[in-house]
């Protein structure tokens, strides 16, 4: 009876744990290699581009940001936007992640869940919602041309109007607009959206395919905790419809077809990330179009975990 009372395993289960699990507000440790990733890229790029001499001498338009596209001049067939993976794929950017996350959700078997598609459907909305309003339109322009506006840029058609008698067009006018009627960008501040894209683009697939596999294949622990409604903190597990390493003996192990052309569509957008990071773009542009796609994932992927009303709605991915 002395023996039963004492209860040792329970204080070696609720004690274990804690010691490797992380404060929601904060991003597991796996997270932090994923995130540290990208700014590491980033500065190679720009190490690259200096202490290169091709990339070093060779032309580059601080308007445009971007070097010589004169196939004679330019040091990389990449520093050319015309380059094919610049128009089929960066181009169309969300258009691919889309299609890799769909296949990746639709074909798993770690996702086959109705609720959990669901709720990856949901994230996949939040996440697109973030690009939206990003790049393509914020109830009017995208942020990116707000900010070039907000920090004196302006467009040298729209002020060349403006000079004419047409004040109208310059408080309208968006960077595509500009690029249309002819103009181009001049004097703000640009936030990279090609760093911005491809840097999202790839923490939403990784996030998704890696926290559905670890926990599918119980690869590694899971480190993710999330307040409870009465203000509890537990293990993210906690809150899971099947347990960690359901597919034990199940002969579905690996990636599968949905997972790996995600993980090579993850693979072209680091690729073109480093091509941005040599050839595009001045340092700070570019880190804060890094900047705003980290807001965009802490955003999407840690307010869940300490925020309930939001995990209701669009869950956890694996969970």
């Amino acid at each position: 009876m002395a023996n039963d009372s004492s209860s040792p395993p329970s204080t070696r289960i609720s004690s274990s744990p804690a010691t490797s699990r992380t404060p929601p507000f904060l991003p597991t440790f796996l997270e932090r290699i994923v995130l540290g990733f990208f700014p590491v890229l980033l500065v190679f790029g720009a190490l690259f581009s200096v202490l290169s001499p091709q990339t070093r001498d060779a032309p580059y338009d601080p308007i445009s940001q971007s070097h010589s596209q004169d196939p004679a001049v330019s040091p990389s067939y990449f520093a050319r936007k015309s380059n094919l993976f610049n128009v089929i794929f960066v181009k169309r950017g969300w258009a691919w992640t889309t299609v890799a996350f769909a296949a990746f959700l639709l074909t798993h078997p770690s996702t086959s869940s109705p609720t959990r598609r669901l709720r990856g459907a949901a994230r996949w909305g939040a996440v697109t919602l973030c690009w939206l309003f990003v790049t393509q339109w914020f109830f009017g322009p995208p942020i990116i041309d707000r900010g070039f506006r907000w920090t004196g840029g302006k467009c040298d058609v729209a002020e060349m109007d403006v000079a004419l008698g047409d004040s109208g067009v310059a408080e309208v006018v968006t960077a595509v607009a500009c690029k249309a009627a002819g103009g181009k960008w001049r004097g703000g501040h640009d936030i990279s959206g090609h760093v911005f894209m491809l840097v999202l683009s790839s923490v939403f697939l990784l996030e998704e395919v890696g926290w559905s596999l670890l926990r599918w294949t119980n690869w590694a622990p899971d480190e993710r905790t999330v307040v409870m409604p009465d203000g509890a903190v537990k293990g993210a597990g906690v809150e899971a419809e099947i347990a960690a390493g359901d597919n034990k003996g199940s002969g579905q192990l690996g990636f599968g077809i949905g997972g790996k052309f995600l993980m090579t569509v993850v693979g072209l957008n680091v690729w073109m990330l480093l091509m941005t990071a040599i050839y595009f773009h001045t340092w700070f542009e570019k880190f804060t179009g890094l900047l705003t796609a980290f807001i965009g994932w802490y955003i999407v992927y840690n307010v869940p975990r300490f925020v309930p009303a939001v995990r209701g709605l669009i869950g956890l991915p694996g969970i």
